[in-house]
């Protein structure tokens, strides 16, 4: 075997690791050994988000810096252990009707997966032959507006929702933006669920106009804060709890106490910066899980 591939055995699987020592983040010297590492580490509150949905996983297998694909279909040399689940595909690009998902359920597969340089892990709203059982926004600024303004329609929106018995839980994009996700009963569709968004998007929009915009042009949201609701179409993902993403740093799409987006809301962290992949491992060794609440069942959302 090549001096840079070594067999390591993971939960009785046995897996071949390449290019440890391959720098993925170059700005931050963060290499795919340090890759596979934190997501060895995060699995525990990783996984449960992960379970049962279709995974759409973006590679860049020469670091954040050079090019990158979507993955949708399980490679060709994917493991026989690996789940897949052969399941239509709306909104396929290359006119495919069914498409074989990789379905990450335990540690080897996240692990195999971080080999492969798949940095970004995206699931849809819903698992595998279930309606949604969850409702996303995404909060997404449009220069000068910044995570600051997100802070502060993410509280607006959790009151919002809270009026309709809706719970929400906030998390940094870990880009420049945030989502909000909530639990709800797995009994309606994607559309239900896609217009009772747009109607609360639009409803803020009404009473906050200098703020949120809640269509999609892009020539409305210089300033503003769009509320992006058509994350629960039913092609459609949205960046997972504790996901890496492709930033100079090794940013985490990281949970937050709402104590934290009442801060940011004033002009405080987490407006600042993204949070590390280092410091999401401290936040869970504190919080545990703040987003373990997604794993239960919540309402049904109102119709009108």
């Amino acid at each position: 075997m090549p001096a840079d591939r070594f067999r390591v055995e993971v939960e009785g699987r046995t897996l071949e690791l390449s290019n440890l020592d391959k720098v993925l983040y170059p700005q931050a010297g963060f290499t795919k050994g340090e890759v596979i590492d934190y997501y060895t580490r995060i699995a525990p509150v990783l996984l449960p988000h992960l379970a049962d949905r279709a995974l759409t996983r973006i590679r860049y297998p020469n670091g954040v810096d050079g090019n990158s694909f979507f993955e949708k279909n399980a490679p060709a040399a994917t493991p026989s252990w690996v789940r897949t689940e052969n399941l239509p595909a709306p909104g396929s690009s290359k006119g495919r009707e069914t498409i074989d998902y990789v379905v990450a359920d335990d540690l080897p597969t996240l692990v195999w997966l971080a080999n492969l340089a798949a940095l970004e892990l995206h699931t849809p709203q819903w698992k595998v032959g279930e309606h949604p059982d969850l409702m996303v926004v995404d909060l997404d600024p449009g220069a000068p507006a910044s995570l600051k303004q997100c802070c502060q329609v993410a509280l607006l929106l959790r009151d919002r929702l809270a009026a309709d018995g809706v719970d929400a839980y906030p998390k940094t994009s870990g880009k420049k933006g945030m989502q909000l996700s909530c639990p709800i009963a797995g009994t309606q569709s994607s559309d239900d669920v896609s217009g009772y968004a747009r109607r609360i998007a639009q409803e803020l929009e009404r009473e906050h106009s200098k703020l949120i915009v809640s269509k999609m042009a892009k020539n409305l949201r210089p300033g503003k804060i769009f509320i992006d609701w058509s994350q629960n179409n039913a092609a459609k993902t949205t960046v997972a709890p504790y996901s890496l993403r492709a930033q100079p740093v090794p940013s985490v799409s990281a949970p937050l106490t709402w104590d934290e987006v009442a801060a940011g809301a004033a002009g405080k962290r987490p407006s600042a910066r993204p949070y590390t992949a280092g410091e999401v491992l401290k936040r869970v060794d504190e919080h545990g899980d703040l987003l373990a609440p997604l794993l239960d069942l919540g309402p049904a959302l109102p119709e009108r």
